[in-house]
C-alpha cells in the first residue's frame, strides 16, 4: 500500500503500540453491539406490532446522553480514558445480560426492555467520549487518518456481521442473539484493557470541573465553523435519514420477507459501508474534502428515496448498501476532521456534544421515524427524509462555505 505524502504507510501504523488490540476491541465489541441492536427492534416489533415501539426503544437510547452531555465529556476529559470506557461498557454488558434474561422469560410487553434500553443508553454515553478519541491518543505522527480508515474498516465489518448473525440467531432464539451479544462485549472490552492509553488525566492539583468546562465543548464547536457544519450536516442527515429503524416493518409489510432476510437487509447497510472503508483504507480522500461530504450525505439521501418507493428486496439491499457506502465517507472525512480541529484536552467534551449530534441521534431519528410512521405509514416516512437530507445537503452548501472550501485534512490541522 502506498503511502500518502505525510502518512506512514499501513503496516507501520497497524504496528504502533496499541492499534491492532484497538481494531480487535472495535470489531468484537461492536459485533455484539449490532447483532443486540438488529435483534431488539425486530424482538420489540414482534411483540408490539406497532412502528412507535421501535421509535420508543430509540428514544429511550437517546435521552441519557443527551441529558448527561455535559457530564459524560467532562469525565472523559478529566479521568482516564480508559477506565471510563471499560466501566462504561461493563454497563453495556449488564444490559445485554438483562435483555438475555427477559427474552427467556418470553415476554408479552415491550415495557422491560425499553426500560433496560435507557439503562443501555446511559452506558453509551459515556463510552464514545472516552473512546473515539483514544486513536488519535495513539495513532503514530501523521497515522490518524489512515488509523481512522482502518478502525472504520473494523467497524464496518461488524456491521455486516453483527445484524447478518443476528437475523440466524433471533429465528432460533431471541435469547440465543442477546447471549451472543453479551459474550462479544465481554471479549470486547478484554481487547481493549490491552490499549496502552497515555496518562494524561488524574493531574494531582487540577481544579474541579465547573459548568464553564463542562460548557467548552459546546463552545468550541459554535466558534469553529468547520467543525459546527460537518457535526450539525450529520446531525440531519442522521435524524432525517432514520430508515434503518423502520427495517423489520419494511422486510414485513413491504417486502415479504423473515426474519433471515430481514438480517440481511439489516447487515447491507454494513456492506457498503464495508465496501467504502475498505477503499478508504487504501485511497483516503485526500483533496475537496468538504465538497465530497456534501455530496456523500445527498447520495444518502438518494438511497433512502429509493428504499421508500421499493417492494423489491433486491432493489432494497442494494439501496441500503449504497446509502451506507456514501454514508461512511460522510463518517470518515467527520470522524478525521473532529481531532485534528480540536485540542486534545478538549476533545472529551467536544466528543460527547458530537455523540449527541451524530451518535446518540441515530436513536433520536429511530424514534422519529417511528413517530411519524405511525401517523403516515411508512413509505411516505423514508421518502419524506431522503427528501429532507437532500434539502439539507443543498442548504448547508449554500449556508456554511467555510465547510465546502475545505480541500485538505493537512490544512485544517493547520489552521487549529
Amino acid at each position: 500500500m502506498t503511502a500518502l505524502p505525510g502518512q506512514p504507510p499501513a503496516r507501520e501504523v497497524l504496528a504502533a503500540p496499541g492499534i491492532a488490540a484497538l481494531l480487535l476491541s472495535t470489531f468484537v465489541l461492536t459485533t455484539g453491539v449490532m447483532l443486540q441492536a438488529a435483534a431488539l427492534v425486530k424482538h420489540v416489533f414482534d411483540i408490539t406490532g406497532d412502528e412507535l415501539s421501535i421509535g420508543l426503544v430509540g428514544l429511550a437510547e437517546f435521552l441519557p446522553a443527551a441529558l448527561l452531555v455535559l457530564v459524560t465529556g467532562t469525565v472523559a476529559d478529566r479521568w482516564a480514558r480508559k477506565r471510563v470506557a471499560l466501566t462504561a461498557q461493563a454497563g453495556e454488558l449488564l444490559c445485554a445480560v438483562l435483555f438475555t434474561v427477559i427474552a427467556l422469560g418470553d415476554p408479552r410487553t415491550a415495557a422491560p426492555m425499553i426500560l433496560v434500553s435507557v439503562l443501555f443508553g446511559t452506558a453509551r454515553a459515556f463510552v464514545a467520549p472516552a473512546l473515539r478519541p483514544v486513536a488519535a491518543m495513539i495513532a503514530p505522527a501523521g497515522g490518524l487518518p489512515r488509523v481512522v480508515a482502518m478502525h472504520s474498516t473494523a467497524w464496518t465489518a461488524a456491521a455486516i456481521i453483527g445484524p447478518a448473525t443476528s437475523g440466524f440467531l433471533y429465528a432460533a432464539d431471541p435469547a440465543l442473539a442477546y447471549g451472543t451479544a453479551s459474550v462479544l462485549i465481554a471479549l470486547g472490552m478484554a481487547a481493549l484493557s490491552r490499549v496502552p492509553v497515555p496518562r494524561r488525566v488524574d493531574q494531582p492539583g487540577a481544579p474541579p470541573p465547573t459548568l464553564r468546562h463542562a460548557l467548552e465543548g459546546l463552545r468550541f464547536i459554535r466558534r469553529t465553523p468547520v467543525l459546527l457544519a460537518a457535526i450539525s450536516l450529520d446531525l440531519f442527515a442522521v435524524l432525517f435519514g432514520g430508515a434503518v429503524a423502520l427495517l423489520p416493518v419494511i422486510a414485513e409489510e413491504r417486502l415479504g420477507v423473515g426474519d433471515v432476510a430481514y438480517g440481511w437487509l439489516r447487515a447491507a447497510g454494513g456492506i457498503g459501508a464495508g465496501i467504502s472503508a475498505l477503499v478508504l483504507a487504501v485511497r483516503p480522500v485526500r483533496r475537496r474534502v468538504g465538497p465530497t461530504l456534501l455530496v456523500a450525505v445527498a447520495l444518502f439521501g438518494v438511497g433512502s428515496i429509493v428504499l421508500g418507493t421499493t417492494r423489491s428486496f433486491a432493489v432494497a439491499f442494494v439501496a441500503v448498501l449504497a446509502a451506507n457506502a456514501a454514508d461512511m465517507v460522510s463518517v470518515f472525512i467527520r470522524s478525521s476532521l473532529v481531532p485534528l480541529v480540536t485540542p486534545d484536552d478538549k476533545r472529551g467534551r467536544v466528543t460527547a456534544v458530537e455523540n449527541v449530534f451524530i451518535g446518540a441521534s441515530n436513536e433520536l431519528g429511530a424514534f422519529e421515524s417511528g413517530a411519524v410512521s405511525s401517523l403516515v405509514g411508512t413509505p411516505a416516512t423514508v421518502i419524506g427524509g431522503g427528501v429532507a437530507t437532500l434539502v439539507v445537503a443543498a442548504a448547508y452548501t449554500v449556508a456554511f462555505p467555510a465547510l465546502r472550501r475545505v480541500d485538505t485534512f493537512e490544512e485544517v490541522a493547520r489552521e487549529r
